[in-house]
């Protein structure tokens, strides 16, 4: 029933036009993974990959995304459903506008009342701000529980593109951090999800 849901959701947002942004996409990138109630990942916005391909996080930071999903035993075919809070390409990749991020909420919200992810994970700055009140940086924010809609919890997470750009590995590094992060998203996923 959900799948049929989104199915519909999806359609509609295919032909969406309510902001500027449909003159410049080539597809609309509304999901990938597998729609399911225990775990959603939140991205910003498709970028030059996800618009040609339409499915989200498919360059190089998609292939880090599924590495470190797959170092927890976790992965897109089977465990996540992973979204983005804008569904169309903006130009240069530059961050979505508050009117893009608003024409395209209503999407977003119906993937996550359709599904009810019992965990989703906030990827990105954009997707934390899209979520999250504060005036506290991702790196402030990240690897903390919060409260979601329909009691899901909520962890904000480095974006991989962030992580492709910080290639050191010690304690406190941000792929130090993203490690604590995943084992900890693990490890609250077994326990809620069984």
């Amino acid at each position: 029933m959900a799948y049929e849901e989104l199915e519909v959701i999806k359609e509609k947002c295919a032909s969406c036009e309510k902001c500027g942004l449909c003159k410049t996409r080539t597809n609309t990138v509304f999901s990938g993974g597998v729609p399911n109630d225990k775990l959603m990942l939140i991205g910003e916005a498709p970028g030059f990959y996800e618009d040609k391909q339409g499915e989200p996080f498919v360059g190089k930071a998609g292939q880090l995304l599924d590495k470190i999903l797959g170092c927890v035993g976790l992965s897109r075919k089977e465990h996540i459903y992973i979204c983005n809070t804008i569904k169309c390409r903006p130009p240069e990749n530059r961050d979505p506008l508050p009117d893009e991020k608003a024409a395209c909420r209503e999407y977003l919200d119906k993937q996550i009342e359709i599904l009810k992810p019992r965990i989703i994970l906030l990827c990105g700055r954009v997707a934390v701000n899209s979520f999250i009140d504060t005036n506290q940086g991702i790196t402030k924010l990240r690897g903390k529980w919060f409260e979601g809609p329909h009691f899901s919890k909520m962890m904000p997470i480095f974006h991989p593109s962030y992580l492709l750009r910080n290639d050191s590995r010690e304690k406190g590094s941000p792929k130090w951090l993203m490690w604590q992060d995943i084992k900890e998203v693990k490890k609250v996923y077994d326990q809620l999800c069984k």
